[in-house]
């Protein structure tokens, strides 16, 4: 019942979430706010959708290898097959196709396929003209295992807990694609968007997976100054390092289009607070949960006794936490790192270092590494108030 009580109590706060931010953002999508198209410009959009190509994707299963060699292009092997496959759904649903593979586009050896493997199949048609295809492997079929084994992993390991984290991880990606990305696509400010998306998530997850408790309250309050602390020191490391958020190739690409009014500076700030807060969510609630038994196992401990040592249980969490943070940002770069040591144009190193894609990646880590640092001293102040039983002399 304990449980149940928690799970009514986040799908209500996350429905009130809704009711609330939902209207208020709504109200931007005024229709006298969208021009009107001109004679000409629906001239031109019809004409460009005349000629424009259009792509059709399926799934199709490779019956046969009907050939397997390399071709020899600019001095370079690569491998070359033709297939026969079948195509498993779509308006062609059973329909046979022999397909040459590696020869509009160049493939390695890893990218080859085999007799029985699912591909994903792209139809192109362009006025009078049908080609065919494959573009990648079919794998989420392959995911789906990985998946089962991760859900077995932490029910039986952390039960109901562990399922309170998982619809905890539910609604924080509800809240991202529901709220978050919508809101920021709408033209509001990514900052200050990611910061309320933020506050509802930590609240949300924090009291489906750990309960309504004193532990979950000194968690929450400090991951929150934390949380506030590290936006503020990115944003002043943003600026004072004239970071536009566009040095990644993800955020370039969004410079066209419907996406290309959105502040991207803001988004960069956004990415940092989201990416910060699962590390300080983690760092409170564990060293606030430390200090819990540390009091009942002394119900004699000061504060001065209780703060000292959550300071003592904190900083051997930031020596391995500080060092995970950065390890997971270098190896989401770690082609950076690899072409850093090759630096196949001999660019000089301070060049390098500073573009703005490392130069974000550094604020990053320091922003979030920064922040997690302070998140202990400031769960450590809460917890020892709250679980003191006597003052000091």
């Amino acid at each position: 019942m304990k449980y149940l009580s928690r799970l009514v109590t986040a799908i209500t706060l996350l429905l009130l979430f809704s009711a609330i931010t939902v209207p208020a953002f709504a109200q931007n999508a005024d229709p006298s706010d969208i021009p009107t198209p001109t004679v000409q410009a629906l001239q031109q959009a019809a004409h460009m959708n005349t000629v424009k190509p259009k792509e059709e994707p399926s799934k199709a299963k490779v019956l046969k290898i009907l050939e397997d060699t390399t071709r020899d292009e600019m001095g370079e092997k690569h491998p070359f097959q033709k297939v026969s496959v079948q195509i498993l759904d779509g308006s062609e649903k059973g329909k046979t196709l022999t397909i040459n593979y590696g020869d509009q586009t160049t493939i390695r050896l890893g990218q080859k396929v085999h007799e029985g493997q699912t591909v994903v199949l792209l139809k192109t048609i362009t006025g009078a003209t049908i080609t065919y295809q494959i573009i990648d492997i079919y794998r989420l079929n392959n995911l789906l295992p990985f998946l089962i084994l991760f859900l077995a992993v932490v029910l039986l390991v952390s039960r109901l807990k562990g399922l309170g984290a998982l619809v905890g991880l539910i609604i924080s990606f509800i809240i991202i694609i529901k709220f978050i990305v919508p809101t920021i696509l709408s033209g509001e400010d990514p900052l200050l968007t990611s910061i309320v998306g933020s506050f509802f998530i930590m609240v949300i997850t924090m009291y489906v997976a750990h309960g309504f408790s004193k532990k979950t309250h000194i968690a929450l309050f400090a991951t929150t100054f934390a949380l506030i602390l590290s936006g503020a020191l990115a944003y002043i490391s943003v600026t004072f390092t004239f970071l536009s958020g566009l040095g990644s190739e993800d955020a370039a690409s969004l410079l066209y289009g419907p996406t290309q009014n959105i502040n991207f500076q803001g988004l960069l700030l956004g990415g940092i607070i989201i990416g910060s807060l699962g590390v300080l969510n983690d760092i409170t609630i564990g060293l606030s949960v430390a200090m819990h038994e540390l009091a009942l196992a002394n119900p004699k401990f000061t504060f001065r006794e209780l703060f000292n040592g959550g300071l003592r249980i904190g900083s051997e969490h930031i020596a391995a936490l500080v060092n995970t943070l950065a390890l997971a940002y270098a190896g989401a770069g770690l082609p950076i790192f690899i072409y850093l040591v090759l630096n196949p144009t001999k660019q000089p190193l301070w060049l390098i270092l500073n573009s703005e894609l490392l130069a974000e990646e550094i604020v990053r880590t320091l922003a979030g590494s920064i922040g997690l640092i302070l998140a202990v001293p400031l769960t450590a102040v809460f917890a020892a108030l709250a679980f003191q039983q006597k003052k000091d002399r």
